[in-house]
Formats: structure tokens, sequence, C-alpha cells
């Protein structure tokens, strides 16, 4: 009897695909942001890069400097450029509670972006 339990916990352990794929998951999952994230990503270092875009925010940024204006859109960039690594790191190595962890740092870091947006444009 003992045996026929240990055979189907083998024949359960063999159907599992998911075994040793996790960072194969963690690839996609960040080829996927990545994709997703692409034209933000443009022009955030657009912005961050070219000086007279400022203008682009119909003198609603008169009040900030230029260099201030070019720290907020590198941050943005940097940011976005970490996060298609983070997702994949996060989906291939993280546990469960580690996920929901990183996804709230991820979740604060955008609010602080939209509440910095926020001030230099309205």
């Amino acid at each position: 009897m003992s045996s026929k339990g240990s055979s189907a916990a083998k024949r359960e352990a063999a159907m599992d695909i998911t075994e040793g794929k996790s960072g194969l998951w963690g690839w996609l999952a960040g080829l996927i942001v990545l994709a997703l994230i692409a034209v933000p990503l443009s022009a955030a270092f657009a912005f961050a890069t070219h000086p007279h875009s400022q203008q682009l925010f119909a003198n609603r940024l008169d009040e900030v400097g230029p260099g201030a204006y070019q720290a907020f859109w590198w941050l943005v960039t940097i940011f976005l450029v970490i996060l298609p690594i983070l997702v994949g790191y996060a989906i291939a190595k993280l546990s469960a509670r580690s996920l929901a962890i990183v996804g709230g740092i991820v979740a604060l870091f955008v609010i602080a972006i939209l509440v910095l947006g926020q001030l230099f444009v309205f």
C-alpha cells in the first residue's frame, strides 16, 4: 500500500510543470513589463535629456528650475528601467509575502511620483 502512495506522489511531482522554471517565468514577466513600459520609458528619457521639453507643459513649470525638472524625469526614467528587472526577480525568487512587500513599495513609489508630478505640473 505504501508503494502505491509513493508512486502516486512521484507521478504528481512529475506532472508539476512549474518545477525549476521560476527563472523562465521571471524573464517572461520582465519582458512583458518592458514591452508595456517602452513608450513611457522613451518619453521620460526624452524629457530628462532635453531641457527645452519643459516648455511643452504650457508654462506651468515656470517656477520650477530646469535642474529640478530634469531630476524628476531622471528619477522616473531610472524607476522605469528598474521596474522590469524588479518584476522578473520578484516572480522568480520571492515568496508570496515578499511579493506583497515589494508590491507595496512599488505602489508607494508610484504614488510619490504622481504627487511630485502634480506639484510640478499643476
